[in-house]
């Protein structure tokens, strides 16, 4: 039944980073990841079924919780998958799960793919014996639920729901040879709701609204199956209602399709005409598809790679298990390569039934800690920096275009709440680009300024927005992207700041600027962790390097206008701010604040991500310094979740601490599959844990300063590896080490070999 990958060079090693399981799981927390295009699966085999959950990128309903697309299950008679010798492999290089299951004489396989540019599910089922397949959509969503507590976390309300709060029921209905299921996002949502909470119902037609009109779900199809009947039942006290198909007769082979659809249609019609030219497109040539596929998933793990310790793909080994887990964790991305949304880092497509995380939360597999169509700056962005030195630098695009389509009313926001020009992104952003409702408060002071959060972790929080625009720059300098489309975007972005700074210090009192001519940052925030901070070091850096990223452009990339704004904004920044504790010159947070309200370390952003400080950059000892002697930095310290340090300890050439926290990030994480890391801070599986970890790691093996590649900085000398990895100007490195020797190098293109340099830290 499997069809044969294309022929092509591939890494001998990535077929030993397979997962294998030669038992069934006891539940979707013991699931395998599937996916492809904008579309995961969790897979599984409990109680002799064949299970899987469905996600898709933009299934937001109308309280912005990201829903999922219903679970099926497979069950076959005579079925093998009960008490029979059983595997499950998850193949990489296919991008494809196949379980397999034998009873006697009797031998059975089925085979799960996804389509990566169309939204179709396939499985596909195998046997030496015919067998009647009976295949059920579960939906949880056949009836309303009201949520409370806690479970409206999952959604733009959190804890301060408005009224009641209710997940809407889908409309689900039998067709020939299938089951129908969609969800209609009725004309209120929590856009209207925030607009009003906001105070912007003047601006409100002006507002990008992506909840308005969106309408989602698909149908289960299967040559030769009928419809057979409905059932009533209940998975993890979830209740949910099933729609059986059944095969019209025992056949050794059967093949199901869940084709998927999501559109922005005036009606349920509009939407189901649709739908059926998605049906009509999946059937036309399957093979071709696949074969589509294979080429896509092919040249994806062409494109880059680590493999730590490959001659002894040891699976007991933490270095080992850190290599592998970054393939799988750079897979998790990659099945959402093509989405319109960017990836969760609170999960991603791949969330189960939530008291599997958390036993106390009897809610639907819809659920997920800090929201669906909420975006949080400071853990997305350590989804998507790794995309860049692993050579997918395409794949930053849903992100990117997160930002690029609430342009527009991050600048309606300034102009109405301030009359200044510039885009305003807070920290938890909305997908229609404002504040979340919650986060925002509905218990405000009377009199508080509409344009800012009432928020003790947020408040004057706006800075993560200037990663978004230094990965549009690198994204340009790493693949060759074309940055001009993107300069109106970085340009407001930096506005924003020019001239909020500037517009706060007139109500303070008469000058705009300090008495050097620089701008004041006051109120500020270093992070959510230095609040009502004074010239934070970690907005400064942002704006220092983004403005020297546009000037390093060539000229012929801004006018000399715009070069000279450029010039004049640099200029009036603050400088860094520094401090010493116990002899040691430390950078500082900030030049003062108020509070600590976190436990992050902002303090080394001019590290990472500014790339202000590190290896072959001056003053290297004060950054060393303030990551082993600052007293926050040492209590902060952590490989859990989003934490950094290992990113940190990497750019700063600390071998050994790198190593430590890298391997601690990029362990198995305990559940079955191991890149399922979490919760964390956030929710299982939690990609800015694996996130970070992919990397640091990437870190300890190659870093840049423009034109210069710095080979190995934070390696371990005992540890083989064989890596290929992407550079600045469209550049790869492959490296072997073997012994603490480089064996093998390839630069590509060559020309660009004379600027590597392999660090002499290999002791």
């Amino acid at each position: 039944m499997l069809s044969t990958q294309p022929a092509a060079a591939q890494s001998p090693e990535l077929p030993t980073n397979n997962i294998t399981w030669t038992s069934p799981s006891r539940n979707s927390a013991e699931s395998m990841p599937c996916g492809g295009g904008d579309i995961g699966l969790n897979v599984w085999s409990e109680a002799g079924d064949v299970l899987f959950y469905a996600a898709r990128s933009g299934t937001f309903d109308e309280n912005n919780s990201l829903l999922k697309l219903g679970r099926v299950r497979l069950r076959l008679t005579p079925n093998p998958f009960e008490n029979g010798r059983f595997t499950q492999i998850l193949n990489l290089a296919q991008g494809d799960v196949t379980l397999t299951a034998e009873q006697g004489a009797l031998k059975a396989q089925v085979h799960l793919w996804v389509d990566v540019f169309r939204p179709v599910v396939h499985l596909e089922v195998s046997s030496n014996q015919p067998l009647t397949a009976e295949a059920r959509y579960e939906s949880w969503r056949h009836q309303d639920r009201v949520l409370k507590g806690k479970e409206n976390n999952q959604n733009s309300y959190k804890w301060a729901p408005q009224g009641e709060v209710k997940t809407r029921h889908d409309s689900l209905r039998f067709r020939p040879n299938g089951v129908e299921f969609v969800h209609q996002n009725r004309p209120e949502t929590v856009f209207d709701v925030t607009v009003r909470q906001q105070g912007l119902e003047p601006i409100k037609q002006q507002l990008f609204n992506p909840l308005r009109n969106l309408i989602f779900g698909g149908a289960l199809t299967g040559e030769n199956m009928q419809p057979a009947g409905t059932f009533d039942g209940q998975y993890l006290r979830t209740p949910y209602r099933a729609y059986a198909l059944k095969s019209r007769a025992a056949a050794r082979r059967h093949a199901l399709t869940l084709v998927l659809h999501t559109s922005y249609a005036p009606d349920l019609a509009q939407w189901q005409q649709e739908l059926q030219q998605t049906l009509k497109s999946a059937r036309q040539n399957p093979k071709a598809a696949r074969q589509q596929t294979l080429a896509w998933w092919c040249t994806f793990w062409q494109r880059s790679f680590i493999y730590v310790q490959p001659a002894k793909a040891a699976p007991n080994s933490p270095e080992w298990q850190a290599g592998r887990n970054y393939q799988l964790m750079r897979y998790l991305l990659g099945c959402n390569a093509l989405g319109q949304w960017p990836t969760k880092f609170n999960g991603g497509l791949f969330t189960y039934d939530p008291a599997l995380t958390d036993s106390t939360l009897r809610f639907t597999p819809d659920f997920r800690n800090w929201g669906g169509g909420t975006h949080t700056a400071q853990n997305q962005r350590l989804v998507y920096w790794p995309l860049l030195k692993s050579g997918d630098a395409a794949l930053l695009k849903p992100q990117l275009d997160f930002y690029r389509r609430n342009l527009k009313n991050a600048e309606l926001r300034s102009e109405f709440y301030w009359g200044h020009p510039g885009a305003c992104f807070t920290e938890q952003l909305e997908n229609f680009g404002l504040p979340n409702p919650a986060e925002y408060n509905w218990k405000r002071p009377a009199n508080f300024d509409k344009g800012l959060e009432h928020n003790a972790w947020l408040e004057y929080e706006w800075d993560t927005v200037l990663e978004f625009c230094l990965m549009m720059l690198d994204a340009a300098q790493y693949a060759g992207q074309d940055i001009l489309p993107d300069l109106p975007f970085i340009e407001s972005c930096l506005t924003f700041f020019d001239q909020h700074y500037q517009y706060r210090a007139r109500q303070r009192g008469a000058k705009a600027l300090d008495g050097e001519g620089h701008l004041v940052l006051y109120p500020g925030s270093g992070a959510e962790t230095y609040k009502m901070a004074y010239n934070s070091t970690a907005t400064i850096g942002g704006l220092r390097t983004v403005l020297s990223r546009l000037l390093a452009l060539p000229s012929s990339i801004g006018s000399p206008e715009q070069r000279k704004e450029w010039t004049a904004r640099l200029n009036r920044l603050p400088a860094i701010s520094f401090r010493e504790i116990d002899g040691h010159r430390l950078i500082s947070p900030a030049k003062s604040w108020e509070r600590i309200n976190n436990v992050e370390s902002p303090q080394l952003y001019p590290v990472f991500p500014w790339g202000l400080y590190g290896v072959g950059k001056p003053d290297l000892e004060t950054a060393q310094n303030t990551y082993r002697y600052d007293p926050d930095v040492q209590k902060f310290r952590s490989h859990v979740g989003w934490k950094q340090h290992n990113i940190f300890a990497a750019r700063l050439g600390l071998r050994d601490e790198a190593a430590t926290l890298t391997v601690q990030k990029l362990q198995d994480s305990g559940r079955r599959f191991p890149a399922f890391w979490g919760p964390g801070y956030d929710w299982a599986p939690d990609h800015n844990w694996g996130g970070s970890g992919m990397i640091g790691l990437q870190e300890m093996l190659l870093q840049t300063d423009d034109r210069k590649i710095y080979l190995l900085p934070a390696w371990p000398r005992a540890w083989d590896v064989h890596f290929k990895l992407h550079a600045p100007y469209q550049t790869t490195v492959e490296c072997t080490v073997k012994d603490g020797q480089v064996t093998e190098l390839k630069v590509t293109p060559e020309s660009r070999r004379q600027d590597v340099q392999v660090i002499q830290q290999l002791k």
